[in-house]
This record gives structure tokens, C-alpha cells and sequence, in this order.
């Protein structure tokens, strides 16, 4: 029984330290070492195994269960970017938002259509658009652009695409500032370079030569992506620091929490889940494994005070996203 508790022990300490390195992607950029970012694609198991080994660790009476729990808070707020139960908010609805991405409307341009025209939002964020025209009354879009769009019935200011001027760089969003009842916002819609997998090539099955394959590949894929995210998220950055209006950053980052890319963009916003959100952040569905790679957060001037993923519309692999903001009352 000592060695097996001995091996639990060590595994224990193992996970640990792996959770430990994701915390760290707020420090170290892909292009240095991308293996941290690997690891925030795991987060939800690691973190699930070791609230299992700590519990074991309670029921077996250990001194070291408490030691775990202790250093088990560090991980709160990484849990609740995936998982959160906050506390209902009061406000006033300023601005309502959807991010969507649309699958280019392969899963039907007129149920998309019909849907978007229904939530009556003040912003609609629409990436892989793929210059498709969602025509509302009341509307006006701003110029696509590498798969963007930002549909709005306030009046454009200006609008342009954050463009990095070099062909080896991916166009990262696409800004547009909007006035909204008298006040002027900046609002940029994200859609970070895509990993571009499908099912089979991460499905295992039971041929282990095919599956190392297989892993290895996705890893290949992998690496070089988060390495163009780092740029990419540079020149978002720039946009949002550059902005004398308050931001409103939504959009498909192809990134999960806890990665680099969450922690460099939401750098001096808020996430608006971890303000408003209930329940689960899962807003990629396909694989049928806990994905969270959309996302809406804001300046400090602004609030959250409600956050839905909508999973009631299955026309695209991702679910839509509708967030409410209250603005800072003087």
C-alpha cells in the first residue's frame, strides 16, 4: 500500500507542476517555449486529476491533502475562465452583444440569418463571414475582411482592419469605432490563425503505431500556430492601447484559457464571463471535449452584467455568444 501511495504521491506532484507551467504562458511567448502553451490545451484534465488525487488524499487522512488544497487555490481563477458561477448583476443593458463564428454559413445562411436578426443586438461580431450578407433593417456592416464582419445600427465612426502588412502574418481583426448613445466605443472582432484539424486527425483508435502518428502530427500543427498567435496578438494589442475609447475585444481567439493568447489579450480588460457567466464556457462544440476558444471581454469602464453561450442554434461548430454591458454611470 506505501508504494502505491508512494506512486500516487508523485504523480500527484507531477500534475501539479504541469498546471503549474500553464500559469506560466502569462510570462513566456510561444516562440521561446511553446510547450507551456501545449499544456493549457490539457487544463481541464489535469485539473481534474488533481482535485481526484486530493480528495484521495483527505479520505486517506494525509497532513499532505491540506498542502494540496492550499496550493490548489492558486488554480481558482484559471477554473473559473472554463467553469464559473458568478453572482447575478444588476445594471442597466447599455450594449448587447453577439460574437459568432459562422462556419461561413455552411450549416444554413437563412437559419443564421433569422437568428442573429432576433437577438436585437447593438453589435454583432462575425467571423469566417466569408463576405456573406446578413442584411437587417436597421443595420449597417462594416467591410469584411479576411473572414470578418461587424454589423451594427449605431453610427460608424471609422472602421479598418488591423492589418499587419506582411504576407506571412494572417489579418488578426478587424476594429471598428461605433458611438452608442452619445458615447464612443472601439470594438474589435478577433479570429486568431486556425489549426484547421478535423475529427480524424484526432481520433484515436486502437492502432498504437497510428495513434503516435497521429499525435505527433497535431503537436507539428500545433507549435508553429501558437508561434503565429504570438504575432498576431501583437498588433491586436496595438489596437486596443491605441484606442482613446473604451474597447470591447470579442471574437474566436482558436485559443484556449489559461493559454498565452488569453492572457496577453485580456491584459487590462475584463473577461466578461468571469464577471457575469454561469455554468460552463464551452463555446466549441464539435469534438464533444470542454473547448472554450470564444470569448468577449472590456475596458474596466464597462460591465458585464450577463453572459450566454447559446446552445439552442447547432448551425455551425461553434455557439454563439451574447454578452450585455452596463456603461460606468458618472
Amino acid at each position: 500500500m506505501k508504494i502505491f501511495r508512494l506512486i500516487l504521491f508523485i504523480l500527484h506532484l507531477g500534475i501539479l507542476f504541469l498546471l503549474l507551467g500553464t500559469l506560466l504562458n502569462a510570462y513566456i511567448p510561444p516562440k521561446i517555449f511553446p510547450w507551456f502553451n501545449l499544456l493549457s490545451l490539457g487544463f481541464p484534465i489535469l485539473m481534474i486529476s488533481y482535485i481526484i488525487l486530493t480528495i484521495f488524499w483527505v479520505f486517506s487522512w494525509k497532513k499532505r491533502a491540506f498542502i494540496f488544497m492550499f496550493i490548489g487555490l492558486a488554480f481558482i481563477n484559471p477554473v473559473k475562465r472554463w467553469v464559473n458561477y458568478s453572482s447575478p448583476k444588476n445594471g442597466d443593458s447599455d450594449i448587447k452583444i453577439v460574437s459568432f463564428n459562422t462556419r461561413a454559413g455552411g450549416g444554413g445562411v437563412s437559419e443564421i440569418g433569422i437568428y442573429l436578426k432576433s437577438q436585437n443586438a447593438d453589435v454583432i461580431f462575425l467571423q469566417e463571414d466569408s463576405g456573406i450578407s446578413y442584411k437587417f433593417e436597421g443595420y449597417q456592416k462594416t467591410n469584411p475582411s479576411g473572414g470578418f464582419a461587424i454589423l451594427t445600427k449605431h453610427k460608424i465612426i471609422s472602421q479598418k482592419s488591423i492589418d499587419p502588412q506582411d504576407e506571412s502574418v494572417r489579418v488578426p481583426g478587424l476594429q471598428a469605432d461605433i458611438e452608442i448613445n452619445g458615447r464612443v466605443y472601439r470594438f474589435i472582432d478577433v479570429y486568431l490563425h486556425p489549426f484547421r484539424f478535423d475529427k480524424d486527425m484526432v481520433r484515436l483508435n486502437g492502432n498504437t503505431d497510428a495513434n503516435e502518428q497521429k499525435i505527433k502530427d497535431v503537436v507539428k500543427r500545433l507549435i508553429p500556430t501558437f508561434k503565429k498567435h504570438q504575432e498576431q496578438v501583437g498588433f491586436i494589442r496595438q489596437a486596443v492601447e491605441n484606442s482613446p475609447y473604451p474597447v470591447i475585444l470579442a471574437g474566436d481567439f482558436n485559443s484556449v484559457p489559461n493559454s498565452y493568447e488569453y492572457y496577453h489579450l485580456s491584459e487590462g480588460l475584463e473577461d466578461a464571463f468571469l464577471t457575469a457567466g454561469k455554468g460552463s464556457a464551452t463555446s466549441f462544440h464539435d469534438y464533444k471535449f470542454p473547448i472554450r476558444i470564444d470569448y468577449a471581454f472590456s475596458s474596466k469602464s464597462l460591465k458585464a452584467i450577463s453572459y450566454e453561450v447559446d446552445r439552442s442554434i447547432h448551425v455551425s461548430d461553434h455557439y454563439p455568444i451574447i454578452v450585455r454591458f452596463s456603461k460606468e454611470r458618472k
